[in-house]
């Protein structure tokens, strides 16, 4: 049997038929190196699932509760988190979605909610659209938690007897940092002591290679909720569904949870996630490996055309936070290899607080078209300084 490898089953011209976003955002002349979706093919697990589906018209709405079934077997498996219910879930269309129906649950219009930026720009959107106001406790310069901060940014937010919501993205994007068992019962230790409910979202879990802490399996956190997806791991985005997974003393606040928001999944995304945890393991641990020679590749490529750009190499997901600021290209460099590269990165400004200067890059792509980004992006850096 061929060894999987599903980060180089496809080229170029097979990857630019696509019409989702990240194909279809630029011209043609363009790599893009951006959005959160992958460069490979779906498990044959979930193209089975779908086929069958398909020619069985089983295109209705959703039921049962297979889902948060196959996530409790998978957590099991792969984390040894065993304290998982399905009976204390719920269902929404996607992780934003559940993340904004949770702090919805725990705190009231005008509310803070604390965020650690640099971190995924929906948490800034989704917040506000909620009603809530957003309140910056910075990553440290490592990229990692800044528990002193932390601390004080929730004693900040709760003057007054305010209702406090902290928002953890666990492990973090952009910075691929895992947080560690001793970092994450710390954060339950700050919330607990200053009453703050959390709400955490465990998307890039799965793609942890190593050493991922799901924040419910520990202890203290019990009335903490996580939302979470296989959409990441398993390139799903375009199948929309999302499980909120409450902590024990937080099952009566999902009670309270609007039916109707768990009318937004649809029927074959929920179908295709559970296949993908039920019968995907190996594709994953195929691209947990794809994407480490990735992540050496990346490394290299640095080190050999773009010195000056300083990167973590975090392992937590198949995104690199690149600190551009010592290539002169100002507060947003991605303008500038979008422009001069026809390369297409995430700006780092819409991260919030310490993005200036940053981009975000994902590698979840063939070597040939990283190696031809990273080549395009150097070319960009000598042009500038000549």
């Amino acid at each position: 049997m061929r060894p999987l490898h599903p980060l180089r089953d496809l080229n170029e011209q097979l990857l630019r038929r696509r019409t989702s976003i990240k194909w279809r955002e630029y011209p043609s002349d363009v790599l893009p190196l951006w959005v959160a979706e992958m460069d490979v093919l779906p498990p044959a697990a979930v193209t089975g699932a779908l086929v069958a589906a398909i020619e069985a018209g089983d295109t209705g709405y959703p039921h049962g509760n297979e889902y948060a079934e196959a996530f409790a077997a998978f957590a099991a498996d792969r984390w040894g988190w065993h304290g998982l219910d399905p009976g204390r879930t719920a269902y929404a269309a996607d992780v934003m979605t559940g993340v904004s129906e949770a702090v919805r649950l725990v705190s009231g219009p005008g509310d803070p909610v604390v965020v650690n930026p640099p971190v995924y720009p929906p948490f800034f959107g989704f917040t506000e659209h909620a009603g809530r106001v957003v309140v910056a406790a910075p990553l440290g310069d490592d990229g990692r938690l800044e528990l002193d901060g932390l601390d004080r940014a929730f004693g900040q937010a709760g003057a007054g007897g305010r209702r406090v919501t902290y928002l953890l993205c666990n492990p973090h994007n952009p910075t691929a940092v895992t947080h560690t068992r001793d970092e994450l019962l710390a954060v339950a230790s700050l919330a607990r002591r200053h009453g703050v409910r959390v709400v955490v979202d465990e998307i890039h879990g799965p793609l942890v290679p190593t050493g991922f802490v799901p924040y419910l399996s520990l202890d203290g956190t019990e009335d903490a909720f996580v939302v979470t997806s296989a959409s990441k791991a398993f390139n799903l985005a375009g199948a929309k569904a999302a499980v909120i997974v409450a902590g024990e003393a937080a099952a009566a606040d999902l009670e309270q949870l609007p039916e109707i928001v768990s009318h937004g999944p649809s029927h074959l995304g929920m179908i295709a996630h559970t296949a993908a945890l039920r019968e995907g393991s190996a594709w994953l641990d195929a691209v947990h490996a794809d994407l480490a020679d990735n992540r050496r590749l990346l490394a290299d490529l640095l080190a050999e055309h773009l010195p000056a750009v300083r990167w973590g190499g975090g392992s937590a997901t198949y995104l690199a936070w690149l600190d551009c600021r010592d290539l002169g290209l100002g507060d947003d460099p991605a303008a500038a290899f979008l422009a001069g590269g026809k390369v297409a990165l995430n700006s780092g400004l819409p991260f919030g607080i310490g993005g200036a200067g940053h981009v975000r890059l994902n590698f979840a792509t063939s070597p040939t078209i990283l190696g031809d980004a990273i080549g395009r992006m150097a070319e960009v850096v000598r042009a500038h300084r000549d």
